[in-house]
C-alpha cells in the first residue's frame, strides 16, 4: 500500500510567522505532528510519503502515486483541506480524514471515503484490519480517550528537516480547567493524559538521530495540566539535556498558575525552557470570570514577572469582546501588555468555536451568526453579536494590534523583555552564529534597517542591544523578525 500524508496549508495569520521564519530560509514554523505519529501507526511494509502543503506544491504526480491519502487540518485549515479532498477524489484516490477540524465541524467533509473523529490511536488499527478484509466503515470514533502509553514515536523522517524552523513533540493531552471558549477540552477532555519518562525520551531521542539541533515545542495546550507527572518527568529531562549537551531549546505553553510553583519553574529552567505561552485573555476580572478561567486569580501581572524571573521568555494570549469587557478595554490590553514586557502578544476577538460551551451559550441566546467559524480571530470578523457595539469593538481591536505593532511599541516591549528575563542556562540559547544565523541576520539588517520605512527605530533597538543586551543579540534579533511579521498582517488586517 501507498499511503500520502497530506497537510493542508495555513492561510497567512499571525500564528504562522511565516515573515519572521522566511529570514532564516525556512518555509513553516513546525512539521504536522499528527500526520507523523499517524505515519508510525501504518503497517512497516506500507510505502509512506508526506505532502506538507506549507512546505511544497501538492503535485498530481504525488496524488497519482498513491493508492490512499491521510489528510488531518485544524478548522484554519478547513478550506485546503475541502481543496485537497477534491484534488484526490478527483484523481479516483481513496480519502481518509481527520484531526480537529473534523472531529468538531458541524458540516464535516462529505466528499471524504472515511472519517476519523477523535483520537486515532484505538480507530486506526481498526481501520486498517478492516480495510484489509475489504470491509472499512465510512465513519470511525473513537469509544474514549485512549491512554498515550499507544502512542508511538512519530516518524520524524518523514519531514523536511530544513525546511522548518522548530520540531514539535507532545507529552500530553486535555487540560483540567475550564475555559468557556476552550475547545480542547472539548476534544482532549478534561483529565490531562500523559506519555510516560521513557516514551518522551525516546522521542528527543530520535530528534537526534535525524539530525535535529535547535528549538522544539512541546505542544500540549497546556503543559502543567497533570502537575503530578509533570514533576516527575522534568528531572529526567534536565538530565537528559544535561547529558546530550543541551541540543534543544524547549518551549511550550502552559496555564498562569505556573507562576504559583517555584519548584516547577526552578525544575523547569533547568530543563532548559526558554519560553512559555500562557493564555492571559484579560485583565478584566468579571470578563476572566465569565471565561470560567478560575486559574487566572490573582495578580496576573506579577504572575507574567515571577516566570519571566526564572529565565522564560513569556508570550501570551489576549481576548477582547468578552460580555464583561468596559467601554475602556482597549486601553488596558495595551497598558498590560506594555507594562508586563511581552514582547509577542496574540490579540484576538473572541470565537465561538464549534461545539464549545460558548458555542452552545450564545446558540441558547440566538446569538450566533452564520453556520461556523474560519477559525482566525485575528481577521477582525466575529461569528456572534457581541454585547458592545460591533463595530466599536473591530475598530477598539484594531487600536490594540496598531498601537503595540508599532515599530516604536513593539522594540521598547523587546528591549524590556530582555532585561527583565534572566540569561538562561541552557547553552542551545546562546548565541551560536552558525552560517545559518549570519544569513539571517544578514537578511533582517538589509530588510529592516535599510529597505524598511522604519528603519530608524530598528537601529535605535540595535543601539541599545549592542550596548546592554550584548549576551542576548540572537534572541534580540529574533524579536525583530518576528515584530515586522506581526507589523505585516496588522497592516492587512487592521488597515
Amino acid at each position: 500500500m501507498k499511503v500520502l500524508l497530506v497537510y493542508p496549508e495555513f492561510p497567512d495569520t499571525y500564528w504562522s510567522l511565516r515573515h519572521a521564519i522566511s529570514f532564516l530560509g525556512k518555509r513553516s514554523a513546525f512539521p504536522p505532528l499528527a500526520l507523523l505519529t499517524v505515519s508510525a501507526m501504518l503497517p512497516a511494509s506500507w510505502e509512506r510519503r508526506l505532502v506538507d502543503l506549507n512546505v511544497r506544491a501538492l503535485k498530481s504526480s504525488d496524488i497519482e502515486w498513491a493508492d490512499i491519502v491521510f489528510a488531518t487540518a485544524m478548522l484554519v485549515q478547513k478550506d485546503s483541506l475541502r481543496d485537497v479532498v477534491g484534488r484526490c477524489k478527483a484523481q479516483g484516490k481513496r480519502v481518509v480524514v481527520g484531526g480537529p477540524f473534523v472531529s468538531t465541524s458541524i458540516t464535516g467533509i462529505p466528499e471524504a471515503d472515511h472519517i476519523f473523529v477523535g483520537e486515532a490511536e484505538t480507530t486506526l488499527p481498526q481501520f486498517i484490519e478492516d480495510l484489509a478484509q475489504g470491509e472499512p466503515k465510512r465513519t470511525y470514533q473513537a469509544a474514549e480517550r485512549p491512554p498515550l502509553s499507544t502512542t508511538p514515536v512519530p516518524d520524524f523522517r518523514l519531514a523536511e528537516l530544513k525546511r522548518y524552523s522548530a520540531m514539535s513533540v507532545q507529552y500530553s493531552r486535555g487540560c483540567p480547567f475550564n475555559c468557556e471558549f476552550c475547545d480542547i477540552i472539548e476534544i482532549y477532555g478534561r483529565v490531562p493524559r500523559t506519555k510516560s519518562n521513557p516514551q518522551m525520551l525516546t522521542e528527543l531521542d530520535a530528534l537526534l538521530r535525524v539530525g535535529w539541533r535547535g528549538p522544539v515545542f512541546i505542544v500540549d495546550d497546556n503543559f502543567i495540566g497533570n502537575k503530578r507527572n509533570v514533576r516527575r518527568l522534568l528531572p529526567e529531562l534536565a538530565e537528559w539535556q544535561k547529558e546530550h549537551r543541551y541540543p534543544f531549546a524547549l518551549f511550550t505553553e502552559a496555564s498562569v498558575n505556573l507562576a504559583e510553583d517555584d519548584a516547577l519553574l526552578a525544575d523547569m529552567q533547568r530543563a532548559g525552557f526558554g519560553r512559555v505561552f500562557l493564555g492571559i485573555e484579560t485583565p478584566v476580572e468579571e470578563s476572566l470570570k465569565e471565561a470560567q478561567k478560575s486559574q487566572n486569580r490573582g495578580n496576573l501581572l506579577e504572575s507574567v514577572k515571577k516566570i519571566q524571573s526564572y529565565g522564560m521568555e513569556v508570550m501570551a494570549g489576549f481576548i477582547v469582546g468578552f460580555d464583561n469587557d468596559p467601554d475602556d478595554i482597549f486601553e488596558r490590553q495595551i497598558n498590560f501588555i506594555r507594562d508586563s514586557a511581552i514582547p509577542l502578544a496574540m490579540v484576538g476577538l473572541l470565537t465561538a468555536l464549534p461545539d464549545t460551551q460558548l458555542w452552545r451559550r450564545l446558540e441558547r441566546e440566538g446569538r450566533l451568526v452564520g453556520e461556523t467559524c474560519g477559525g482566525n480571530n485575528t481577521n477582525c470578523s466575529l461569528n456572534f453579536v457581541p454585547k458592545m457595539d460591533p463595530a466599536q469593538l473591530i475598530e477598539g481591536y484594531k487600536s490594540i494590534m496598531r498601537t503595540i505593532y508599532s515599530p516604536a511599541e513593539y522594540y521598547q516591549r523587546a528591549l524590556d523583555s530582555l532585561a527583565w528575563v534572566r540569561q538562561a542556562v541552557n547553552p542551545a540559547t546562546q548565541n551560536t552564529f552558525s552560517k545559518t544565523n549570519l544569513a539571517a541576520l544578514a537578511r533582517i539588517v538589509f530588510k529592516l534597517g535599510i529597505r524598511d520605512a522604519e528603519r530608524t527605530e530598528f537601529w535605535r533597538f540595535m543601539r541599545h542591544v549592542l550596548a546592554n543586551h550584548r549576551e542576548k543579540f540572537e534572541q534580540a534579533m529574533s524579536f525583530a523578525a518576528v515584530g515586522y511579521h506581526f507589523r505585516k498582517l496588522t497592516e492587512i488586517y487592521c488597515s
